[in-house]
């Protein structure tokens, strides 16, 4: 005894002009679903123009943002918030900016910050160094050093050139204009052993 009810397969057919039929492939008929109606239909699965197109705006401003943005030093930048005091040390290459306390020596081979209302205590060589808050420390070798309105050095500073703004204040040592003797003494040893 079967339990299924089997019809025998259709088979094609030829028709007058020796063409065959395949009644699979024919139109379905109006008792039986058609294969796709369980499907959702295309329409349905794939955004509207619209949407495609402010998705495409969208990311072309991201990368326009991107380029208009001022490229940072190799390395990137690095930044330590207002709300965070820390204790350490940093070296690398890059950029760094201090909003909150940092307590530890700085060796970058970049620009270092300290914005307004921060402050830093330790030794600090950077290409360039922009001192808004308060250093407590020394800066070595710099190309250039600019203390802002409202900014405190409290230590030696030794750079190729320095601007200060009025309203700024400094106890300390300075030196600029001058050449590095560390870089002088290698160079002429350099050219005289080499």
């Amino acid at each position: 005894m079967a339990l299924w009810k089997e019809s025998p397969t259709p088979s094609s057919t030829p028709t007058s002009s020796g063409a065959t039929t395949n009644p699979i492939g024919a139109t379905p008929s109006a008792d039986r679903p058609t294969p796709s109606a369980d499907r959702p239909t295309p329409s349905a699965e794939r955004p509207t123009p619209s949407a495609d197109r402010a998705v495409a705006e969208r990311a072309a401003s991201e990368a326009a943002a991107r380029r208009a943005a001022p490229r940072a030093a190799e390395g990137g930048e690095s930044v330590i918030a207002a709300n965070l005091s820390i204790e350490g040390k940093i070296e690398g290459k890059g950029n760094v900016r201090i909003a909150g306390r940092f307590k530890g020596d700085v060796r970058i081979d970049g620009n270092f910050n300290i914005e307004s209302g921060a402050q830093l205590t330790g030794q600090v060589l950077a290409g360039i160094v922009v001192v808004g808050g308060e250093l407590q420390g020394n800066i070595e070798s710099a190309k250039r050093v600019d203390v802002l309105e409202g900014g405190v050095i409290v230590g030696d500073v030794k750079a190729g050139s320095i601007t200060v703004a009025a309203g700024s204040r400094m106890r300390g040592h300075v030196e600029f204009g001058w050449e590095d003797e560390k870089a002088l003494k290698i160079a002429s040893s350099s050219s005289s052993g080499g």
